[in-house]
């Protein structure tokens, strides 16, 4: 018996050394394009980071200096403020607006398809075209909006302009771009939601509002966290809707991080200082990922079958 177990257990062995060597022969085009474009750029950035350099000349190595002139950067510590503020605008009002049309679009019927892609245009619309067109609607005398209050007998207002206003201005914006994508990811949650709890909560006489509070809000837990982390993310890398309508202005009243970094880099030409911010971002974004999951996941509301 022993004689006849042990060439099948060998070759059992060699077959699963087959398995696991093809399974590597067909990931190892991924791997190979992880490591060459996300890797080894990764790697360079923390290198880069430690230096002084324009790109133009030798690079000279300073340790950490760069992130030490970080800590009394003003324009830094400007544009840090500036990307909490807007994605303190931007996130709420998107997901708000989100669930609202999602609630709105819930049923079934041709009418109601239309609707959801009308609302899911803006998602797959250039950024700079859409930066470009609400640019112009924005403008002070142009827009489409001055003209419409100048119609009605109101001045026109700098939504640009005046540094107490550009930078709501381009959070509505952000929230008329994105809300298609969080609708569309509310929608699956609300079409996951089990309907018989609504048949039994009508059993018992509850109103539209407590099968709202008591029912969807609950089992749209999980949703709506997966739409503020991923919300959280994005707002802190956003930089096509400053670059094309404010460039940070005015008067640094919309120099988010990401614009900064983009000015260090390629307009003043200190790379090893914008690669130090970059990595400074990076923290920010995983910190900041890192306590809504530790806080909010407590509170997310997963069914139980």
């Amino acid at each position: 018996m022993a004689a006849v177990g042990l060439p099948r257990r060998r070759g059992l062995a060699t077959a699963r050394r087959r398995e696991a060597l093809l399974g590597w022969l067909f990931i190892s085009p991924t791997m190979l394009g992880v490591i060459v474009f996300l890797g080894i750029p990764v790697v360079a950035g923390v290198v880069i980071s430690l230096t002084e350099w324009n790109m133009l000349s030798p690079a000279k190595f300073i340790g950490l200096r760069n992130y030490r002139n970080l800590l009394h950067d003003p324009l830094m510590w400007t544009s840090l403020k500036n990307t909490f503020y807007y994605a303190a605008l931007s996130i709420p009002g998107t997901m708000i607006v989100a669930l609202g049309l999602a609630l709105a679009v819930n049923r079934a019927g041709a009418m109601f398809k239309a609707y959801r892609l009308f609302f899911f245009i803006p998602v797959v619309s250039p950024a700079v075209g859409v930066s470009l067109v609400w640019k112009w609607i924005y403008s002070d005398q142009f827009g489409f909006i001055n003209q419409m209050l100048g119609k009605v007998g109101l001045p026109a207002v700098g939504w640009l302009s005046n540094p107490s206003l550009a930078m709501v201005s381009v959070a509505i914006v952000a929230i008329w771009r994105n809300m298609g994508y969080a609708m569309v990811i509310f929608l699956a949650g609300l079409q996951g939601i089990p309907q018989h709890l609504y048949e039994a909560a009508e059993i018992d006489g509850a109103s539209r509002w407590r099968k709202f509070r008591h029912i969807t809000l609950p089992l749209l837990s999980p949703t709506t966290f997966f739409i503020f982390i991923i919300s959280i993310i994005g707002s802190f890398q956003v930089f096509d809707q400053v670059y094309i309508m404010t460039q940070g202005g005015p008067g640094n009243a919309t120099l988010v991080y990401t614009y900064y970094l983009w000015q260090t880099a390629f307009q003043y030409f200190q790379v090893g200082y914008a690669s130090a911010l970059a990595y400074v971002l990076f923290f920010v974004i995983f910190v900041a990922t890192l306590i809504q999951v530790k806080v909010l996941n407590k509170r997310v509301v997963y069914e139980q079958g």
